[in-house]
């Protein structure tokens, strides 16, 4: 208890020095602590946001505009690189010599490569590659892509549009039940429902049924051409699509390794003990052996998970605008307070982290083994 009472007491000290040196060191540059700078006009513009901005807004809003993109990154990359990284894990084990191999081959040239590299690749292969907007790749004449961007119909919400967002509500609570009704039978007699495709005829049937009842009430807004760029509709930046393969190609190479490691934890009697009764491998691989290889992988997984979002903060050199770019960049050099934005930066980073570690810690309990 002495060696606790110290250690904290240390800490509390050099807490205290630390704060106390940056006040005398703001005193002597004739500066204070303030964040009214949140509320002046920005004065910049954003090539990507999720909700309106213009140049005329805050600081704030456009801070709030940066962790928007900063979350939209996140989630894609997570996506793709978990879908890409499972697949890879188990194409890794494959009896198949030369799919083991090119999985091998892409795990260790992606994940030794850095980071930064493979966003400045992408990005290069995107811009390079793709046309330019006047001779845009067009798709059915309602989506087009070019080398800014790719642009999709925009909807746009009408009277009547409530029921649709009912119905969808109500979809996605029958399927939740069902899961749940089908994981009980399952449990009880073995028998599996064709869960996965029951739920999505539901949830798309029951939208599209209250769509026609109620009068179309959505339209489309197409993009068109008007100068040197598309003008309307919904708009992915190059910047966004290159920074969200880079992250998930990069980290599903990492998640790969974890899954193969997660598998070959299980013990290989209860891929027999399946396979005796008959069981395809494919069953195998997902009644058996991927939900008792989840309690390994979960873990590990949530770092890899964590490391894809703190490292979507690399998106300012290839111009994405996300939190870092926004609040941490052109809102510190426009206003000059280096220590607010960055403390503002350096708590949603951690907020966002803390609440990813939230949610996969509670998964992993409830995958975890109980004690009997």
């Amino acid at each position: 208890m002495i060696i606790q009472i110290f250690v904290l007491l240390c800490i509390g000290w050099f807490l205290s020095w630390l704060i106390s040196n940056v006040d005398a060191n703001f005193k002597a540059l004739g500066k204070d602590i303030s964040f009214e700078f949140l509320f002046i006009p920005a004065g910049y513009d954003i090539n990507q946001y999720l909700i309106d901005y213009n140049n005329r807004d805050s600081h704030l809003r456009a801070g709030i505009v940066g962790l928007l993109n900063t979350g939209l990154v996140a989630v894609f990359g997570i996506i793709l690189a978990t879908i890409l990284g499972v697949t890879l894990g188990i194409i890794r084990l494959s009896k198949n010599w030369l799919a083991s191999r090119i999985a091998y081959w892409y795990i260790e040239f992606t994940r030794n490569v850095p980071i930064l590299l493979h966003i400045l690749l992408w990005h290069g292969i995107i811009i390079n590659t793709l046309p330019h907007s006047k001779n845009a790749i067009n798709i059915a004449d309602i989506s087009f892509l070019s080398n800014r961007g790719f642009y999709i119909p925009k909807p746009l919400t009408e009277n009547g549009i409530e029921l649709v967002y009912l119905l969808l509500v109500i979809g996605i609570i029958f399927s939740v039940l069902f899961f749940k009704h089908a994981k009980k039978k399952q449990d009880l007699t073995g028998l599996q429902l064709p869960v996965f495709w029951i739920n999505l005829s539901v949830i798309i049937s029951l939208p599209v049924i209250g769509f026609f009842v109620s009068g179309l009430p959505i339209s489309l807004e197409i993009p068109v051409l008007k100068g040197f760029n598309f003008k309307g509709g919904m708009h992915m930046s190059p910047e966004l699509a290159a920074l969200t393969f880079a992250l998930g190609i990069y980290t599903a190479a990492f998640i790969a390794e974890i899954v193969r490691a997660g598998i070959l934890a299980v013990d290989k009697g209860q891929r027999e003990a399946a396979e005796s009764i008959g069981l395809k491998p494919s069953k195998v691989m997902k009644l058996v052996i991927l939900p008792q290889a989840r309690r390994v992988i979960i873990p590990p997984l949530t770092s890899q998970y964590l490391n894809l979002t703190k490292n979507s903060s690399l998106a300012i050199a290839i111009g994405y605008m996300d939190l870092v770019a926004t609040l941490g960049g052109i809102s510190l050099n426009q206003t000059g307070r280096e220590m607010e934005t960055m403390v503002i930066v350096m708590l949603i980073y951690l907020s966002v982290s803390l609440s990813i570690s939230a949610f996969m810690n509670w998964y992993n309990n409830k995958v975890k083994l109980v004690g009997r």
